[in-house]
Parts: C-alpha cells; structure tokens; sequence
C-alpha cells in the first residue's frame, strides 16, 4: 500500500451510478476514504419508498460513514453544522466530487488542502454545466470526454489537471456514453490524482473565450419537431436515450419513440415506439392500427 494513498484523507461527494467507478476505484487504490456526502434518501418506485443513492450503498458496503445533508448553504442551521463537521472532526486533505447535485459553498472548498477535485463528463471548457453528455450527442459532436479539475465557485470554471478523449459514434445514446465515462473517469482520476498530490503536475487555467454551457434538461426536451431534419432529430433520440426520451403526439395520445436510426439515405427510420398506456412496439406494426400516425420529417 503507498503511503501517500494511505495517509491522504479523502472525503467523496457522489450521488448517482456514474459517481459509483469513481468511489470504487479509489477504494480498491487503497485510498484512506473518511466519508462519503451523498444526496437524502428519495422515494422511489409505485410505494414511494424511500431510496438510498448508489454512493451510500457502495459506502455502506465498505463501512465508510455516510453524511446526507438536505442544504450545504452556510445561512442554513443543517448546512452550517456540516461546514463545523468537516472543519473539526473530518478534516479532509481533499475532496472529490463526481456528480454530487449541489453546489459546494466557498467556505467547504477553502477547508481541504488540496482542495476540491471534480470529475467533469466534457473536455472543458467546452460544455460546461448540468447536461454534458446529453448535449455532446445533441449537437452532434463527434468527440467529448472527461476533465479533471479544480473546483473553484464558479460553473465547471476551474483550473484542470488532465483530460480523456472519447469518440462519439454515429450510435452513441447518452445511456452507452455514460456507461463509457464513468470508467474512464474513475481511471482518469486515480491516475491524477497521485500526481497532483506528490506535486508532479499543477493545474492549468481554462481558456473562458471558448467556453460553452449546457443547461438542465426537462421532460419537455423530448418533444420532437419534425420540421428538423432527420440527423438532428436522430442525435435528439439518442442524447434522450435513456432520460428524458422523445415523444410525438398522434390521434391525440402521447407516442415515445424509443428506437430509430439513420439510413444510408440518411433518412430517418423509427424502429420501436410505446404508445401512451401500451407496451414497447415495433413502428411497423403500430402503423397497421394507426396508419395516419406516418411521422416524416421535411
């Protein structure tokens, strides 16, 4: 075991299964992992039962404590008495965050020593914000990736360590990307990570003139204008694949498309739709009930 990796204290803030390689890898590095700051339980499923997050239960697996606190804003009582927590008795050398989902306030990124490292799904500057991966398929780009950075208050705003390209294929569904990222992230980081903490790297400012931003996406997304041509509506399928998916409207119900692709034609051909209050479909076979649902595009 190193001892650098054994002495550094680290405190994971993680909520999703994209933050779930990250925390893996650096366990299975021999990382000393102090706690892991993960999202409140939410409900879940028809009972609405309550959920842990896929970081706590991989914390809970490995008997790292686990801190879920409902605001991290100092002017909150909860948010101020964490602040105390980390301050006084976790006393992190450095922070990770991979996918946490909320913003870290500046007084908990003044505390470690080495600060606050993030893993970003885009190779910044560009596509700073909520939806990187999504919006990378979206507009069509034919490479993204990974950046690790320096958090500081702004959005996706600081100095990076190290970045990972990821070549986009004309298949790619924000569902087969994020599988991908997450473990090229985790490999990213843990190879970082030493290197920045031994001094062997230092961080580089981004250059702001060629920063882009994405923003947060919504149900409403996934409505399809057919007017689009048949590329941008088969990148807008596959960056909503699997969340927030697309929809059409027809006899006055609701249509997900759930599958479609381009032909060599480059025409657009749907595959296989759900009707509203139905099971996944094949479109030729929903067309032979409904056949003035003909979606086109122009």
């Amino acid at each position: 075991m190193s001892t650098l990796q054994h002495k550094t204290r680290i405190l994971f803030f993680g909520t999703p299964e994209f933050s779930v390689p990250c925390l893996e890898y650096l366990i299975n590095n021999n990382y000393s992992i102090i706690g892991c700051v993960t999202q409140p339980d939410k409900p879940k499923g028809r009972g609405q039962a309550l959920a842990a997050s896929p970081i706590k239960k991989i914390a809970q697996q490995h008997t790292i404590p686990v801190y879920q606190p409902k605001t991290l804003r100092i002017s909150k009582k909860e948010g101020a008495d964490f602040l105390q927590e980390v301050q006084q008795k976790l006393q992190p050398d450095i922070a990770v965050v991979v996918a946490y989902g909320k913003i870290i306030p500046k007084e908990l990124l003044q505390i470690p020593k080495y600060g606050f490292v993030n893993v970003h799904g885009s190779l910044l500057p560009f596509l700073r914000g909520a939806s990187p991966i999504q919006t990378a398929i979206l507009h069509g780009f034919q490479k993204t990736g990974v950046t690790i950075m320096q958090m500081d208050e702004g959005m996706d705003t600081g100095p990076m360590f190290a970045t990972q390209e990821i070549p986009l294929t004309p298949q790619e569904t924000a569902e087969t990307l994020h599988d991908k990222m997450k473990i090229v992230g985790a490999q990213l980081l843990v190879e970082t990570l030493p290197q920045y903490i031994s001094g062997e790297i230092k961080p580089h400012a981004q250059d702001n003139t060629q920063a882009t931003y994405c923003s947060i996406i919504n149900k409403e997304d996934g409505h399809i204008d057919w007017n689009k041509s048949a590329a941008e509506i088969d990148q807008q399928i596959r960056a909503f694949t699997p969340w927030p998916g697309t929809y059409s409207f027809c006899e006055g119900k609701r249509i997900k498309i759930l599958a479609a692709h381009l032909s060599s034609h480059q025409e657009l051909c749907i595959d296989i739709v759900q009707p509203e209050g139905k099971k996944p479909m094949a479109y030729s076979e929903f067309l032979k009930g409904h056949p003035s649902c003909q979606f086109i595009h122009s």
